[in-house]
């Protein structure tokens, strides 16, 4: 059985995403220093941030 031609080669590397997850996008707030600990709690309504 072969493989779909959308898996493509395992050496391929990684390419780049253009989605951060929700602990990526924090550690980039804490950067910017727009992150305060206190204060930032809720799961939803977190500023944009650039993807670098």
């Amino acid at each position: 059985m072969s493989r779909h031609p959308s898996f493509g080669k395992s050496n391929k590397g990684t390419q780049k995403r253009n989605v951060v997850k929700r602990f990526e996008r924090i550690d980039i707030l804490k950067k910017l220093g727009r992150w305060e600990e206190g204060k930032n709690k809720r799961v939803t309504g977190l500023p944009k941030t650039p993807v670098a």
